[in-house]
């Protein structure tokens, strides 16, 4: 009997894709990322492995066509498991032989000994369903019909386009068809709109006594969250919101001087913002919705910006959840541990000191992990509320599967024994950020919605928020050396163990300045060793940037450090 999965090579048509690429990749964080024009036949083989992810589980998997932040002229494509996340980390070697496969032989052979391993099923007994999404990318429609055809390769496979979609859309849709809930983009923007009501009909009335700023302007990057967010608008209601930077023909390019990761990183205004806006709440999602941050125009040049980061962002959410919980705990007046919940803060060591120390003193459990999302949404969900962000603005809330049924119940006994009470309120909070926050990965539309809420529940403006504690100077440099294996870094990164001697010598420099603080680690995409300093004032930190990339140049290094 013939191998059904052989179907796919007797297509003439398909023997193009191997033949496309000059450049390999390798599958990480961001799926397959690169110029766009080189990435057809690795698209189609993430088709099939999606394919494959979904006979494998026996549930619903997702292909997002994106680059996220890159350039126009990128773009790449990523996996959404069945929980909505990022594809299993155990399924990225395999990914990589994939891309790498040279041949139409080549892959049929990697993906009969993959299915043997993996024992997937073929021959049609069991089905297999891929949501399609792209960005606003030109290149995203030839490579999303790549996709399908990788798709259609494997029989009783299908892929069905849910069209142009934010990233966080798609993940969100795929974890909610796997719950057996209803996942169409109208049923995304009614969601959230629906839990942003009710999270602002919960603000105390005390709170409400001054007159509320509800203007805010937006900065999408010219990308597909522009569009979405407008969409989102039409529903909500005491929130106004004007969107620039939209992606309209002849308004402006893809991510260039614009969106999340121009403003944190270069600490200035996106185009399309200046002197005018001094004194508006403004933020800036990235090219596919899935990050944010805020900032204020400053008045010196108005140019400069006051920059509200992931950082800050994840320590308004925990200020607020903490809040709850200690409300939903107080009997009579005072705290009781009647309702224990375990809360976790979730970093990486780029996140500045100072948000730590700040998390910290609200008496949190503040825990690290290696750079990357994948590492830091793993960790989230040893809690029964975790939450996590990076300071490039991308992050979210999870609530454990086990705790949600938990808070459902105290809901409904304060409902019948309290009802109206202070910790009645707190429950019903808490309900509506589990529904408004995007559990399936970070999401700027429905953090930026969450931040609205608290900010008015608090009676905060972006003023007061910025002050909640004040950032230490940092520096990030990087040296590039001819093997960024040679170093080896435990404690998630924040220590060096090989080459041995050199976490002393870091450790040396890093006593030398007050609230000191070095880590280096190797790139995963160039042979490059990112080099992070933080200190008391900037000159320390720059400094004691400069004497650990030398340590480090020293070492291995081959050309002097470059500033990032």
């Amino acid at each position: 009997m013939r191998n059904p999965i052989l179907c796919f090579i007797e297509r003439s048509d398909l023997f193009c894709f191997f033949y496309l690429e000059k450049k390999k990749f390798l599958y990480g964080t961001a799926g397959f990322r690169g110029e766009a024009s080189m990435l057809e036949s690795t698209v189609f083989k993430a088709g099939i492995m999606a394919a494959l992810r979904s006979l494998k589980t026996g549930l619903v998997v997702g292909l997002m066509i994106t680059a996220s932040h890159n350039p126009v002229s990128d773009n790449g494509v990523k996996i959404a498991d069945p929980s909505g996340g990022m594809m299993t980390q155990d399924w990225e070697p395999f990914a990589d032989s994939l891309a790498l496969a040279p041949d139409p032989e080549h892959l049929v052979e990697l993906i009969v000994q993959f299915a043997k391993k993996e024992n997937i099923p073929f021959g049609g007994t069991q089905s297999a369903e891929i949501l399609l999404g792209r960005d606003t990318r030109p290149s995203g429609e030839v490579l999303l019909e790549a996709a399908k055809k990788g798709i259609d390769a494997i029989i009783g496979s299908v892929a069905i386009n849910m069209g142009i979609l934010t990233t966080p859309q798609l993940h969100w849709m795929v974890r909610r068809r796997n719950m057996e809930m209803k996942a169409s983009e109208f049923d995304y923007f009614a969601l959230l709109s629906t839990s942003y009501r009710s999270l602002v009909d919960l603000i105390p009335a005390k709170t409400l006594t001054g007159t509320p700023d509800v203007k805010l302007t937006v900065d999408a990057a010219n990308g597909v969250g522009g569009e979405k967010i407008k969409e989102l608008s039409k529903l909500l209601t005491g929130l106004e919101i004007e969107v620039r930077n939209s992606g309209k023909v002849g308004e402006g390019t893809l991510n260039e001087k614009v969106g999340a990761d121009y403003v944190q990183k270069e600490k200035f205004a996106p185009l399309g913002f200046g002197p005018r806006d001094v004194g508006t709440r403004c933020v800036s999602l990235d090219g596919d919705a899935d990050r944010l941050v805020y900032f204020r125009v400053l008045p010196t040049d108005g140019r400069s910006v006051d920059l509200v980061d992931g950082d800050k962002i994840l320590s308004l959410f925990a200020l607020f959840i903490k809040e709850q919980l200690t409300i939903l705990n107080k009997e009579n007046g005072n705290e009781s541990s009647e309702f224990p919940v375990k809360l976790g803060i979730v970093q990486t060591a780029y996140a500045n000191g100072a948000s730590t120390e700040y998390l910290k003193q609200l008496g949190l459990d503040v825990v690290f992990t290696p750079t990357g999302v994948k590492y830091l949404h793993e960790k989230a969900l040893e809690y029964d509320i975790g939450i996590y962000f990076e300071a490039n603005g991308h992050g979210t809330i999870l609530f454990s599967e086990a705790f949600m049924p938990r808070l459902e119940s105290k809901s409904a006994e304060l409902s019948s024994v309290t009802p109206g009470s202070e910790q009645q309120k707190a429950v019903l909070r808490l309900l509506a950020v589990s529904t408004l926050i995007n559990q399936a990965v970070g999401d700027a539309l429905s953090g930026l919605l969450l931040v609205e809420a608290i900010l008015q529940y608090l009676g905060w403006s972006i003023e007061r928020w910025s002050e909640l504690y004040r950032d230490l100077p940092s520096r990030q440099l990087k040296v590039s050396v001819a093997d960024r294996n040679a170093i080896v870094t435990t404690n998630a990164e924040t220590t060096v163990l090989k080459p041995s001697g050199l976490q002393e010598l870091i450790n040396y420099e890093t006593a030398k300045y007050p609230k000191g603080r070095s880590f280096i680690r190797p790139s995963g995409t160039e042979d490059v060793i990112r080099v992070y300093a933080e200190a008391s004032t900037q000159e320390g930190a720059d400094s004691l940037a400069q004497a650990v990339a030398q340590h480090v140049d020293c070492f291995l290094g081959m050309i002097p450090p470059v500033k990032q």
